[in-house]
């Protein structure tokens, strides 16, 4: 059963909702991470920063080596 272009359309309008909720959720839950992060001191602040910048780097390389092969 193939659905109407008229539902197609509605998803369509109501994508970019999804990924705002998405993206707003994920921050606010990013913010409270880091503030509770930050009262634990210095040293786990630097631990976390270091974990996140070589998974920011291994994701990055990561699609990096994925495009050229496609």
């Amino acid at each position: 059963m193939m659905p109407s272009p008229r539902a197609d359309a509605l998803l369509e309008l109501l994508f970019p909702l999804w990924q705002l909720i998405i993206g707003v959720v994920v921050a606010l839950v990013l913010v409270i991470a880091t503030y509770r992060l930050a009262l634990r001191g210095p040293s786990r602040m630097r631990t976390v920063l270091l974990v996140t910048g070589a998974a920011i780097v291994g994701l990055t390389v990561f699609g990096i080596l994925s495009a050229r092969s496609a």
